[in-house]
């Protein structure tokens, strides 16, 4: 490589809207269909690139960017 060190760069694509309505349904019931499956039960933290989901007093941490939708149960 001609003495160059290869630079490895992350892209993450954030969506400051999604964000904020995740943010609104926080502490409650919901429903997220994500690329594999839906999961439901209560939202429990909401981060820039992940939320926590906890079902059965088990917690679910999924990416954002697994996401297609999301609703209130």
């Amino acid at each position: 490589m001609n003495g160059q060190q290869s630079e490895i760069k992350t892209v993450s694509v954030f969506d400051p809207y999604f964000y904020q309505t995740l943010l609104s349904f926080r502490l409650k019931n919901i429903v997220i269909q994500t690329t594999k499956n839906p999961i439901q039960g209560s939202l429990l933290t909401v981060m820039p690139d992940h939320v926590v989901i906890e079902v059965s007093n088990t917690p679910f941490y999924v990416r954002i960017q697994e996401i297609i939708w999301v609703t209130l149960s």
